[in-house]
């Protein structure tokens, strides 16, 4: 199966390049902008109105921080289902012999969408992730992995969950696709990394970068899964 991972479109996802002949579309969220929910929902639905006119035979979304309305039900997971498209919220699904689980909850970090205290995540992996999943979809990065930025005093620092690294370590899935931490200044988070410690792919699927919204930085990547 051939897989386009993209994430944090942030309203530009009419820049894309649908990628020729791939099998399955999978975003790591996003596709909004503004914190206020009725704000945010016309923008989620205008992005689900593009999404379901992919002729692409799979299609599934995991909802990311900045989508408020997902999070406050004024977009639904059945407004998700009638444009054909399978959405992911702390759950697994089957496709073709592939398990794929997805969630939205990332660290706490601001006052946004599905967000969890990072105390509370550890317990929450474990007990969310099946052992079996072959393709662990989530907003954020596990830490260490593609998830470079700048704190507020200019030093580098990794922003991924430490938690969700632990549980990848425990079941080793054969990839696991995320965005959230975007491009930045001289940092490149957008690709794909493999850990020594590990089989596991990773797949930053971020298409933009901070400070240059507007344009992309990134068309997202390709995964095989044979």
């Amino acid at each position: 199966m051939k897989i386009w991972h993209i994430s944090d479109t942030h309203t530009y996802h009419d820049l894309l390049k649908v990628p020729y002949d791939i099998d399955m579309i999978i975003h790591s969220g996003d596709c909004s902008n503004p914190r206020d929910p009725y704000n945010n929902e016309p923008e989620v639905r205008d992005f689900i109105d593009w999404f379901k006119m992919i002729p692409v035979e799979y299609k599934i979304y995991v909802a990311g921080n900045h989508d408020t309305s997902i999070e406050k039900k004024l977009v639904t997971k059945k407004d998700f289902e009638d444009a054909g498209i399978i959405y992911l919220e702390n759950e697994s699904v089957t496709i073709e012999g592939i398990n794929f689980f997805g969630s939205p909850h990332t660290p706490q970090f601001g006052q946004w969408a599905f967000m969890k205290d990072r105390v509370k995540l550890e317990r929450f992996w474990r007990m969310a992730i099946p052992e079996d999943t072959d393709v662990v979809i989530t907003h954020g990065p596990p830490r260490g992995v593609l998830d470079k930025s700048y704190d507020r005093n200019h030093n580098m620092e990794s922003c991924g969950d430490k938690s969700l690294l632990n549980r990848v370590l425990e079941i080793e899935p054969a990839y696991v696709l995320f965005g959230h931490i975007h491009n930045c200044k001289d940092i490149i988070n957008a690709g794909m990394q493999k850990l020594s410690i590990c089989d596991t792919w990773f797949s930053n699927g971020s298409v933009v970068t901070d400070g240059k919204f507007g344009k992309l930085t990134s068309n997202g990547n390709i995964i095989e899964i044979v």
